[in-house]
Formats: C-alpha cells, structure tokens, sequence
C-alpha cells in the first residue's frame, strides 16, 4: 500500500510509536470491515482491492508478523519481542500475544478511512475481546465479509501457486503461469513452491482453520454481521462481487457511520 499518495501503515506495522506518512484521510462513510475464508480464497488480494475501492487501510496480521522477522530487536515493541522469540522456535504464537500486538496498534482501528481486517480474529476468544474492545472505544463493525469456495477448488489454487524468491510475485501453472516455465516475468528469478502449498500441507492448514476459525461463521451471524461471498471467478470479479454486497447491506443499514 506504499506509495506517494496513500498510507503507508507504519502504525500498523511497527506499532503506536510510529506514524503512517502521508496520514490516513477521512472518508465521507468509512467501512469497518473483517474478511474471513479458509487459506486460498485470496483475503489478501480482495483486502488489497477493496483497499482500492473503499479507501479503507488494509490491517494485515500476516504482515505485521514478517515485519518483526525483519527488524532489530531493539525496535521491536514488548510484545512483538515475545511473538518473535514463539515464531524462532516455531510455535504458534499464542492469543494473548497477539491480542497484546493488536492493542499497540489500537489507534488503527481508529483509522479515519476505515479498515479491513485480515488475519484477525482466528479463534472465538479473539473475536470475542475485539467485540469488547470494539464497543468500548465505540467503534461500529460494519461487516464481516467470509469468502466461500469448494475445497477442491481451494486445493487447485494453493497447489499450483508459485512464488519468486526474490521479489515475491505469485504465479500459478495453470491459471496464471509465467511465461517461462519456473522463471519470473518480472525480475527473472527462481520460482519455488511453498512447503505449506502442497497438498497434503493445504489439507492439514484447512483442517486447522476448520476447528478454530470456521466457528467465527456462527459467531457473527448471530451478530447479524456475517456477509457471505463465493470466492469464485477472477479477484476484479470477486471484488464487485463483494461491494455490490457492502452497498446492498449499507441500504439496509442505513445508521453506518
């Protein structure tokens, strides 16, 4: 989301202390937004979309936790040391960790365009203290977006991904295949297959998110915010897709604020 005319979420991702430059302006109707979908609906890509869309700033988990991989410790806040010394061993860091990191990052939530949240909440405890936390700083959820598609489809797409190992651009052998086999367009690069792209890997990270995420479905449906989205298709038509969505629930809400 870097760029000269657009944030970019240094608060979000090194922690209160910094400031994102330029700032974050004000829209007329800022959504604040939670996408949710099992690995390989491509959260990331509509977040980034949707970012384009709305205005609103893209508040990734995944990407705070690879910025603490890459800075010195001692710019690292309290807890993201702690979350570094769970991701050195390879443990998973624990709620209460994360939960602490999102906190720092508390004025995010705050953001005057708005935001969309990715990455959190996993587990009902999570969802739970941000709903508190959410209503005590009076801040109005608007929607929680769940992205829905087949497992075998979801199977298909995480398979054949492919990533650079220099500048990251992703790939895919069948429905996006650079136009050398294994060798990046951009910057001519290795192109490898992630460990936890493989199949018997996507399988074992969708059972995982089945036993402590898919449980959120219920949770905000009985919130009356859950706003289900097939995951089908091209992102650009994926991402209509999702603001016909918004714009049909905001004329059915018409207190958004």
């Amino acid at each position: 989301m870097a760029g000269t005319d657009e944030p970019d979420r240094a608060s979000w991702l090194q922690g209160a202390a910094a400031r994102c430059n330029p700032q974050p302006g004000k829209v007329d109707r800022p959504w604040r937004l939670i996408l949710l979908g099992p690995p390989g609906v491509g959260k990331g890509t509509q977040a980034e979309l949707l970012h384009r869309r709305l205005l609103a700033c893209h508040l990734s988990t995944g990407d705070v936790f690879r910025t603490v991989g890459t800075k010195a410790e001692c710019d690292l806040s309290p807890a993201m040391k702690a979350a570094l010394d769970y991701m050195r061993r390879g443990d998973l860091v624990p709620d209460s960790i994360v939960w602490e990191m999102l906190l720092e990052r508390g004025n995010c939530l705050r953001c005057g365009g708005g935001f969309l949240l990715d990455g959190f909440p996993r587990t009902l405890h999570q969802a739970e203290s941000l709903r508190r936390q959410l209503e005590n700083q009076n801040i109005t959820l608007h929607a929680v977006v769940n992205y829905e598609l087949p497992i075998e489809e979801i199977v298909h797409r995480l398979s054949g991904r492919r990533t650079c190992k220099n500048c990251k651009a992703v790939y895919h052998l069948t429905d996006r295949p650079p136009k050398l086999p294994d060798v990046c367009d951009l910057c001519g690069g290795a192109l490898s297959q992630r460990e936890d792209d493989r199949p018997e890997s996507v399988k074992v990270r969708l059972e995982a998110y089945a036993e402590k995420t898919a449980p959120l479905i219920e949770f905000y449906r009985d919130l009356k915010l859950l706003l289900s989205v097939s995951a089908a298709g091209t992102p650009d038509e994926i991402c209509t897709r999702t603001i016909e969505a918004l714009q049909q629930r905001a004329k059915q809400s018409p207190a958004h604020t």
